[in-house]
């Protein structure tokens, strides 16, 4: 039963406490393989029944991790079968609950808000609103968090944040739950809490199935399965019978006889050839349903630019880039530029095509800066949420919803206050409305490049290494300091696929370079015309174009390495993903 600092376990959010179905999981010979590893699991036979608290033991390396992926239906056995309730697993749903060793929540929000982004990518679409909260208030007091609801998850100590993601895959009351050493880092009074919690859980229905190699855990559960070194089954039974088993008198001692190879000679649940030969089939006949009731994609989009709009004013990191970045290019153009070098009368072509160069590069390193950690610190929630129905192409989209807006008017900022400085010529609304463009396509191009390289990275301190790698191109092959036509064959190449080139013409066009240098009367002009070439005498429209194309196919990109990092590790036997 519960101790009395675990409360009971919640009602549902439109009714009364009703027990849960748990599910029966079983492995039958399973072996495992991983690139790079060879086999890690071999010949891996035992049930995880509902109602019981399942413990998967060993030492570093046995294969604990790759185990419960494989039980939990996010990799396909190499050999053997597993099975949920008689079916083979399908794509995890609300049924399906799965902890893995990071955080899958974000830290900048209070907790209880937190859990109400998530119960709404979670429940069934429909549930009303008062429903939703009262089911996170409900999980905040299962896990006896209801005091910290209204504290930034950054704020929890290291059991509470376990005990919030956990919170999170409650919401949808599953019937499976897979933890991924939950108590690892705890000390011990934490950690005994957090296993009378799973407990508590267990005890209402669910099948609870962790890995852990924290000794005391082993004796806290219902059933112990212990891996030896290579990924076999040592023992697989009750835990007040596994010491005696091995002829030992502590735990710790068992490690050390699992070690030299001490092995029990039939693991109580152990599948024979006609068994396996039968579960085979029959989970050739029959699958679980894959997701059900999956919340739709544009209200995924309408959820996730909610949430991603109060994690952008939550983040101190994000507003100081938000509020510094224009700040340091107004600052820089005050610095550099002398005022009136658009004069008709006398212009200074020089200055006014570095002016118009560094609105382009201000507005890329607008976009790039605001998109480069937008996925690669979120990646283990962004999969977790996938797994429980995420669609990739709203949460993409949401990003560009949240963080364009903000572009546009870091860019018009930027144009009004380089007029007020006289950095600008004083022009009428089409010039005006044309640099616009031409800013907040080039930010729009930037950020889908630094969500793609955000995308592609594994970790924030990837993504900062890459902003240098990412802006010296773009500034080398702009066409700024080197004209186009005044590069090499491989040069000018190279300038097609910079951004920066594109938004540079279309600035230029658009503030009519090519007549101001002509009709200024400046020595300088003439020289400037003619190794610029045609730069500045296409229309505007053609590098919106470019620009445009560019967005879209860093953001195809995009896409696809992000389904291809969530799909990792996740084929399925039914359909490959």
């Amino acid at each position: 039963m519960p101790t009395p600092t675990q409360p009971s376990l919640p009602v549902a959010a439109d009714g009364p406490v009703t027990p849960v179905d748990g599910l029966r999981v079983q492995a039958r010979r399973v072996g495992q393989e991983v690139r790079g590893a060879g086999r890690v699991l071999h010949d891996v036979s035992f049930d995880a029944e509902p109602g019981r608290l399942t413990v998967i033991a060993g030492s570093s390396g046995a294969g604990k991790t790759v185990l419960l992926q494989t039980l939990a239906g996010l990799r396909a056995p190499a050999e053997g079968t597993v099975l949920h309730d008689g079916s083979r697993p399908g794509l995890p749903g609300p049924e399906f609950g799965f902890v893995p060793q990071e955080d899958i929540i974000h830290r900048e929000l209070p907790l209880r808000r937190t859990l109400g982004y998530a119960a709404g990518l979670r429940l069934a679409p429909g549930t009303p609103p008062e429903a939703v909260a009262a089911r996170v208030d409900r999980v905040l007091e299962t896990l006896g968090l209801r005091h910290r609801a209204e504290t930034p998850v950054r704020a929890l100590s290291g059991g509470e944040r376990k005990r919030a993601s956990i919170a999170v895959e409650l919401l949808s009351r599953p019937r499976v739950l897979f933890l991924d050493e939950p108590t690892s880092g705890l000390d011990p009074v934490t950690g005994a809490a957090l296993l009378g919690t799973l407990r508590a859980l267990a005890e209402d229905g669910t099948t609870v199935v962790l890995t852990t190699h924290v000794l005391a855990d082993l004796l806290r559960c219902d059933h112990v399965v212990f891996l030896a070194p290579g990924g076999e089954v040592a023992y697989a039974g009750e835990p007040d019978r596994l010491c005696p088993a091995f002829g030992v008198g502590t735990v710790e001692e068992v490690y050390g006889a699992v070690a030299d190879g001490v092995r029990i000679e039939r693991a109580p649940v152990e599948a024979d050839r006609t068994e396996l030969s039968e579960l085979s089939e029959l989970s050739e006949r029959t699958s679980l349903p894959l997701r059900a009731r999956r919340v739709g994609a544009v209200r995924q989009w309408a959820l996730l630019t909610r949430r991603g709009t109060a994690l952008l004013l939550h983040n101190r990191l994000s507003l100081a880039v938000l509020a510094g970045s224009p700040v340091m290019i107004v600052a820089m153009f005050a610095v550099l530029f002398r005022a009136g070098a658009f004069d008709p009368a006398s212009p200074d072509p020089g200055s006014t095509a570095m002016i118009m160069f560094w609105i382009a590069f201000g507005a890329f390193f607008f976009g790039l800066t605001y998109g480069l950690l937008q996925i690669c610190t979120e990646l283990p929630v962004l999969r977790r949420e996938w797994s429980a129905g995420l669609r990739v192409g709203p949460y993409i989209a949401s990003k560009l919803t949240t963080m364009l807006p903000v572009l546009a008017v870091a860019d018009a900022l930027l144009l009004v206050v380089l007029r007020a400085l006289d950095r600008l010529p004083s022009a009428g609304w089409d010039t005006y409305g044309s640099l616009f463009v031409s800013s907040v396509l080039a930010s729009a191009a930037a950020l889908a490049l630094g969500l793609l390289a955000s995308a592609a990275v594994s970790e924030p301190g990837q993504a900062t290494l890459m902003l240098p790698l990412l802006c010296f191109p773009q500034v080398l092959f702009s066409g700024a300091f080197v004209p186009v036509p005044r590069m090499t064959g491989s040069g000018e190449a190279i300038s097609w696929a910079m951004t920066n080139r594109w938004a540079f013409e279309a600035l230029g066009s658009g503030v009519g370079l090519e007549s101001l240098w002509r009709a200024g009367g400046s020595p300088l002009g003439p020289p400037l015309l003619a190794s610029y070439g045609d730069s500045f005498g296409h229309p505007a429209s053609r590098g919106w174009g470019v620009l445009a194309g560019f967005a879209l196919l860093f953001t195809a990109l995009t896409w696809v390495v992000l389904v291809r990092k969530c799909r990792e590790g996740a084929a399925r036997s039914r359909d490959g993903r």
